[in-house]
This record gives structure tokens, C-alpha cells and sequence, in this order.
């Protein structure tokens, strides 16, 4: 006699659990806790503990617009989103696909996989500080007038991920697990390309580095010029090569591209306040004397212009965390740092549109014939560029479960 009783218990409460699941006004497991791990108060994002020398001179490099402010939960939107693999056409690639973390955002290989196994046209440069890059223009050629413009760039791209804007909202908009996401960031859950590319943006420009062997170093001296306390004896020699103190009569140096508005009038001299010390990407694109010729695949951004004096011009990306986002190059054609110093050491060729400060008094190439030692020092400086925090950052990192 107890044997039916229990079936009818067990059936009553079957039957309700079944009557809650049709429920239309019941939001089960609306944190989605089963498809991304967020934290319940977003990641603190808009407002880094930056260190001193991030001075506000440096923040006049600043790109962020003004209707596209940094926020928590902007930020929060644009890391699901960039790591989403329904950014692509058939559900294969996201943005992380060709910008890994552990590699500073780049890739590993010279040319990332497309969404259908082609091959991109370049090399995937890293994102640090993308936010201060002063010349505002992205992807290697320029192309793209501000951030907001390029993230949305690959998405379209036939090769990279193949969709249009169009079918970008149409599919997003039926993902329920954005709708908490974008009403936090934007006050609706109403998903539009405007949007998805601010989020997107805000990602990226969170990603901020600046702690490195060479912050530190910089935080107590101040003065790039100085040997660092913290840096050993090869790291403060490639220091001096980079900076030009070896060679202040030289009619350039390393950081006259990758650390602009750096250098008082005399090296001896105190640094002044309106200078950079930290911001290692350049102000404008170069031609380097990678060929010398413009009959090759990529002419860069006079390709992208139409102009031929800016054939072979291109980027000049950020050195930080240079020592994991090669191989280098806008092409990938260099896999170690070693050949990049070797290329400025010996290698730059006489391209007909070559960059005036990597040229002689007579017109010719400037080679700057680095003996053996001071190619180590070089290349050991670069290292401590390199932000190991950064790369494991649980708040950059992947927050789906699956």
C-alpha cells in the first residue's frame, strides 16, 4: 500500500517541476554560470593602478574616444564577445583565434588560419596598450581610422571570419546569454554592431601593460639614461644601444620609432616631464629596407593610399612582450629576435622609399654593425619588455566554460 503513494509523490512533483520548466515568466540559471565564469562584480578594469611614469604627458597618447569610455561591464561584454567562436561564419574562430594571450595577443605562426582554413594576408600583431597608440590608425597598413573601425574588420573579412554585420546582430541577438551583458554595459539588451564594437574596443584598450622588469627599473631611476639597479650588466648595455647613448652623434636610434617624444637635447641632461619613457609603439609608419623593391605582394600603406612614396611603409608595432608575439614582421618573415637585430645590424636593403632615419648621410642603408656582445644586449633589453602578469591575467583571459 505505501508503494503507490510514493508513485503518486514522486509523479505530483514531476509534474510540477514540469509545469515551472514552461513557465514563460522563469529565467532558470539567468547568470549563465553554465556557459561563461564571470565574476558576480565585474573585473576592475577602468582604473589600473598605473605606475608613475605613466605620466600625463603619456596620456595624451590616449586614443579613447569620448563616447566610448572604459567601463567594467563594457569591458566584460567585449571579453565574451572576443572570445566567442559565433563570430565567425561556420562557428570556428573568434578574435582570440589569431590573438592568443600567452603570445601578447598575437599569434605564433606568420599568417593565422581563417575561418575555412585560408591564410591571413599578415602577421597578427600583439595588442598591448593598443589604447596609446598615438597615431589612432590600425592594422598594419593603416587602414582602419580608429580601433572601433578595426575590430569589426577581421569579422567581415571573406577569409578571417566571412560574416556581415547584418548576420552579426541577427545571430547574437538570439544568444540569450548576452542579454545580461549588454543591458549591463548598455542599459538594453538590444545587440546592434555599434555595440559589439565598443565592447569590443573597451577589451582591448583594457589591455594595458606595465609591469615589466623594465617598469620597475624605470620607476626608480626615471630616467632611461641611467644604468637600472635591476637589470644586469648585458640588459643595461642593450639599454644604451636602444636609447642611443652609445651613439648620441647618430643620426637615429632604436627610439626614434618605438619610443616617441623620448630624448632631451642632450642624453646627460635631466629628463623633462613632457617626454615618453614607456610607450614603446611608434608615431607614425615606416619603411625599414625589408626589400628593395616595390614589385612585392605587400606595399603596405601605399598600397592602402594609392600612394608610391609610402610603398613599403608599414606600422611600427609596440615592443612590449616583444619576446612572445613573433615571429616578427608584417609578413612573419623574421622568427627570432635575433634576425630582427640582425636586419637593423646588417640587413636593411636600399628601398627606393626607405624611411630617412634608416639612411647614411649619402642616401645609403644604415647599418649599425653591432658587434657580437651588443647584438645579446640588444636582444636581452628586449626581454624585459615582456609583462609575464599580464599574460596570465585571469581577466583577459577565456571565460567560457566550453
Amino acid at each position: 500500500m505505501k508503494i503507490p503513494k510514493i508513485i503518486t509523490a514522486l509523479f505530483a512533483i514531476s509534474f510540477l517541476f514540469a509545469c515551472n520548466s514552461d513557465d514563460p515568466n522563469e529565467t532558470p540559471n539567468d547568470n549563465y554560470s553554465d556557459i561563461y565564469n564571470l565574476p558576480s562584480t565585474p573585473f576592475n578594469y577602468s582604473n589600473p593602478n598605473f605606475p608613475e611614469t605613466f605620466t600625463p604627458y603619456v596620456f595624451g597618447f590616449n586614443n579613447t574616444p569620448t563616447d566610448n569610455p572604459i567601463t567594467n561591464d563594457g569591458v566584460t561584454l567585449g571579453r565574451v564577445l572576443f572570445y566567442d567562436k559565433n563570430m565567425s561564419n561556420n562557428n570556428t574562430k573568434s578574435c582570440a583565434s589569431c590573438h592568443f594571450q600567452e603570445f601578447g595577443f598575437s599569434d605564433n605562426v606568420s599568417k593565422s588560419d581563417g575561418f575555412e582554413g585560408g591564410s591571413t594576408f599578415r602577421n597578427s600583431m600583439g595588442f598591448a596598450n593598443a589604447g596609446f597608440y598615438s597615431a589612432e590608425n590600425f592594422f598594419w597598413d593603416h587602414r582602419a581610422a580608429t580601433l572601433e573601425e578595426q575590430v569589426l574588420m577581421p569579422i567581415q573579412d571573406s577569409v578571417e571570419m566571412g560574416m556581415n554585420l547584418e548576420g552579426l546582430v541577427e545571430k547574437f541577438s538570439e544568444l540569450d546569454y548576452y542579454n545580461p551583458l549588454f543591458e549591463n554595459a548598455f542599459g538594453s539588451t538590444n545587440v546592434t554592431s555599434d555595440r559589439i564594437s565598443k565592447a569590443l574596443s573597451q577589451f582591448v584598450r583594457s589591455i594595458y601593460s606595465y609591469n615589466t622588469k623594465y617598469d620597475k627599473g624605470i620607476e626608480i631611476t626615471n630616467d632611461i639614461f641611467e644604468d637600472f639597479p635591476n637589470f644586469t650588466a648585458a640588459e643595461n648595455l642593450g639599454k644604451d644601444i636602444f636609447n642611443g647613448k652609445l651613439t648620441p652623434g647618430a643620426i637615429a636610434s632604436c627610439v626614434t620609432c618605438h619610443l616617441p617624444n623620448s630624448i632631451p637635447l642632450h642624453f646627460d641632461q635631466p629628463i623633462p616631464d613632457n617626454v615618453n619613457q614607456v610607450i614603446f609603439s611608434g608615431a607614425e609608419p615606416d619603411n625599414i629596407g625589408l626589400d628593395d623593391n616595390i614589385n612585392v605582394p605587400d606595399n603596405g600603406v601605399g598600397a592602402f593610399l594609392g600612394i608610391e612614396s609610402f610603398y613599403g611603409h608599414f606600422k611600427t608595432p609596440s615592443l612590449r612582450n616583444i619576446e612572445i608575439t613573433g615571429p616578427y614582421m608584417h609578413d612573419g618573415r623574421f622568427a627570432t629576435l635575433e634576425e630582427v637585430v640582425e636586419h637593423y645590424s646588417t640587413g636593411v636593403l636600399p628601398h627606393p622609399y626607405l624611411s630617412a632615419h634608416m639612411k647614411n648621410g649619402d642616401g645609403s642603408p644604415r647599418h649599425l654593425d653591432f658587434t657580437p656582445e651588443e647584438s645579446a644586449g640588444l636582444v636581452a633589453f628586449l626581454k624585459t619588455l615582456t609583462d609575464y602578469e599580464l599574460i596570465e591575467d585571469e581577466k583577459y583571459s577565456d571565460p567560457f566554460i566550453n
